[in-house]
C-alpha cells in the first residue's frame, strides 16, 4: 500500500503523517495520533459522531480523505480545553446542564457546537438546533444539548 506524507496542524500544532493514502482523516487521528475523541459511529457520514474542525467548519472527519488535509488547521476535542486544563464554555456547559447521556456522541456535538458559535456567539435554538442536525443522540431526546449550548453562549458573553 502506498503512503503519504501529509502535514498539518493539529490542535494548535504542526504535524506530520506518514499514512497509507487510502486512510480517513478519522482514522488517522485514532490511529495515528492516538485521539480517540472523534469516534466512528456509522462511517458514511449520518451520525455525526467522528466530527472536527477544519480551519473552523465542522466535518466528518470518517469521510474526510487523509491527503486532503495538507496544511490545514485540524481541532479535536482533545484539542479544546486550554493549556492550563480549564475546559471550554462550551464543555463545561454540557458537564453542567446534563447534555451528556452515554457520551458516544458527545464530542461531535461540542464540535458542532464550537463550530457554531465561533460564527454565531449568540445562536436561537433554532440556529442550535440546525448547527447539530448532523449529529445523532441516541440518548438525551437533544433537549438537554440544545440547553446546554445555549448556556455556553451565555458562559462566552459573559467573559
Amino acid at each position: 500500500m502506498n503512503n503519504i506524507d501529509v502535514k498539518f496542524n493539529l490542535n494548535g500544532e504542526p504535524v506530520t503523517a506518514v499514512v497509507p493514502v487510502t486512510w480517513t482523516l478519522l482514522r488517522t487521528l485514532r490511529e495515528y495520533f492516538e485521539l480517540t475523541g472523534a469516534k466512528e459511529g456509522c462511517g458514511v457520514g449520518e451520525c455525526g459522531a467522528c466530527t472536527v474542525l477544519i480551519d473552523g467548519e465542522s466535518v466528518n472527519a470518517c469521510l474526510y480523505p487523509v491527503p486532503e488535509i495538507e496544511g490545514k488547521n485540524v481541532q479535536t476535542i482533545e484539542g479544546l480545553a486550554h493549556p492550563d486544563g480549564t475546559l471550554d464554555p462550551i464543555q463545561q456547559a454540557f458537564i453542567e446542564n446534563n447534555g451528556v447521556q452515554c457520551g458516544y456522541c458527545t464530542s461531535g456535538m461540542i464540535m458542532s457546537a464550537k463550530a457554531l458559535l465561533e460564527k454565531n456567539p449568540q445562536p436561537a435554538e433554532s440556529d442550535i438546533r440546525n448547527a447539530i442536525s448532523g449529529n445523532i443522540c441516541r440518548c438525551t431526546g437533544y433537549v438537554q444539548i440544545v440547553e446546554s449550548i445555549a448556556m455556553a453562549a451565555n458562559m462566552q458573553e459573559e467573559k
